[in-house]
């Protein structure tokens, strides 16, 4: 049987001070910068996959009804990680979830392609398995 999960999409890490993430993660370490959100987030691309800083103060809100419902996350204490996995096994790998009993928080459509499953570690950490499309990547 093939493993489902091919490698980490996005790692995320939580800063309340998104200038100096900014300024660090661009500037020091040369990430090439994706998007800002206002006080909410900043992304970057690390080699292939992407790097997310979020601000833990605006991330712990939930969605507004008629956007995209990613579930909240990234409270005192947790974080979030998104593995790879390619749509032929994303089914697959909501029903091995599911058959040890993790509930799918989450299916997404995102809107320039791809899908995505949330779901919760024992810690209560944000996990997802996504489509690598969800970011441009094959």
């Amino acid at each position: 049987m093939a493993q489902p999960i091919e490698g980490i999409l996005e790692t995320a890490l939580y800063a309340t001070d998104l200038d100096a993430a900014e300024g660090f993660y661009g500037t020091v370490l040369g990430l090439e910068k994706i998007a800002r959100s206002g006080n909410r987030h900043v992304f970057f691309r690390c080699g292939p996959g992407v790097l997310l800083i979020f601000n833990p103060e605006e991330t712990v809100k939930p969605p507004a009804p008629d956007s995209l419902q990613v579930p909240p996350h990234g409270t005192i204490g947790k974080g979030h990680a998104c593995f790879r996995v390619s749509g032929d096994n994303l089914d697959a790998m909501a029903e091995k979830l599911k058959a040890a009993g993790i509930g799918i928080e989450s299916e997404v459509h995102w809107p320039q392609g791809g899908r995505s499953i949330y779901f919760r570690d024992p810690q209560g950490n944000s996990l997802e398995c996504a489509e690598a499309k969800i970011w441009g990547m094959e």
